[in-house]
């Protein structure tokens, strides 16, 4: 379980199972601004380094040494569009996984330390730990159209004051003055109804597919597991246009999934961003065997009908309740 793990002590295996080690969190892990590069400078939390060369080019030669059958051909090969599989491979999706990782370890370290009766260092954890979780809630919120939604109520007070000084401005005949205001209210009106929108997007968002669900991926084929979901696609315009959103008859404008694909396709495409048009429910239980360095993190385990189940941590992540397998009525008179 994730919660009694502590990041330092682990590393992967060949075959993406996960051991106690310490040898692979040697580097730095780096964000993209500053705050998150002070935050994992400090805490000496490794988890792209980790990644990386945990699974680098070079180990499907390694896994087929140690009697792995690696299918990854079908990466390569270029559908009918002329793209292939790593086109929607995402590293802000994996970044926003080795960030929650960073969460879990701080916390698994703070409660260490106390164990330790080390209530000094506790201390320095935990006040590091409300820091990085008070930075990743304003980027939730951000991302989610939170904060948009109390800006949106913060400019609608602006345009109100606004109206006012168009008013005064009008009556005492200053209408240069009045224009300018006039401009401004416009600007933000759209912006205030641009906010509310996005806001409202995520209130109201419905998921073909649930955390820990497997899946098919329509185009490639390959098998994945949901980790994680949007209602509409949250990458820059250059990812869209190398993976050709703009072809998808739902565009940008449809719930995008972060999926942890199969080491046995292709140890390389850790982390993908699909589009849920690209994503297919399997027909049966899917009981066979799925790697992947990070199931271990996100999920205890699989259930009955092989989906895995996410940690508690997880569905609070993404506001997702929690998913009961329904029960075989010929299976439970047999005792099964």
């Amino acid at each position: 379980m994730v919660q009694g793990t502590s990041v330092s002590t682990l590393t992967t295996s060949g075959n993406g199972g996960v051991y106690g080690s310490s040898a692979l969190w040697r580097s730095e892990y780096r964000f993209r601004n500053k705050t998150h590069r002070a935050f994992m400078i400090e805490g000496r939390s490794l988890w792209r380094q980790h990644v990386l060369r945990s699974f680098p080019t070079s180990q499907t030669n390694r896994s087929q040494q140690r009697g792995l059958r690696v299918k990854a051909g079908w990466l390569f090969n270029k559908s009918e569009e002329g793209m292939n599989a790593s086109s929607e491979r995402s590293e802000s999706a994996n970044e926003d996984i080795l960030i929650f990782f960073f969460r879990l370890d701080l916390a698994t370290r703070v409660q260490y330390a106390l164990n330790m009766e080390q209530y000094d260092i506790a201390q320095q954890l935990r006040n590091k730990l409300t820091e990085v979780e008070a930075e990743v809630i304003k980027q939730q919120e951000d991302k989610r159209g939170l904060t948009s939604k109390s800006e949106a109520q913060d400019k609608g007070i602006s345009i109100l004051r606004l109206r006012a000084d168009m008013q005064k401005a009008i009556e005492s005949e200053n209408y240069a003055l009045a224009a300018e205001l006039r401009d401004e209210i416009s600007k933000l009106e759209a912006e205030t109804l641009a906010a509310s929108a996005k806001a409202l997007v995520y209130e109201i968002a419905q998921y073909t597919f649930r955390l820990g669900q497997k899946v098919k991926h329509k185009i490639f084929g390959y098998r994945a597991v949901v980790c994680g979901m949007d209602p509409m696609c949250c990458e820059c315009s250059s990812w869209m246009e190398t993976a050709r959103i703009e072809k998808l008859p739902g565009g940008p404008n449809q719930p995008f999934y972060q999926v942890l694909v199969d080491v046995h396709a292709d140890p390389n495409l850790l982390v993908a961003y699909v589009a849920e048009e690209n994503l297919l429910a399997l027909d049966q239980p899917d009981l066979e065997r799925f790697d992947h360095p990070y199931i271990s993190f996100l999920f205890y385990g699989m259930d009955t009908a092989g989906d895995f189940i996410p940690i508690k941590q997880l569905r609070e992540k993404y506001n997702r309740p929690r998913h009961e397998v329904p029960m075989d009525p010929e299976n439970e008179e047999d005792g099964s």
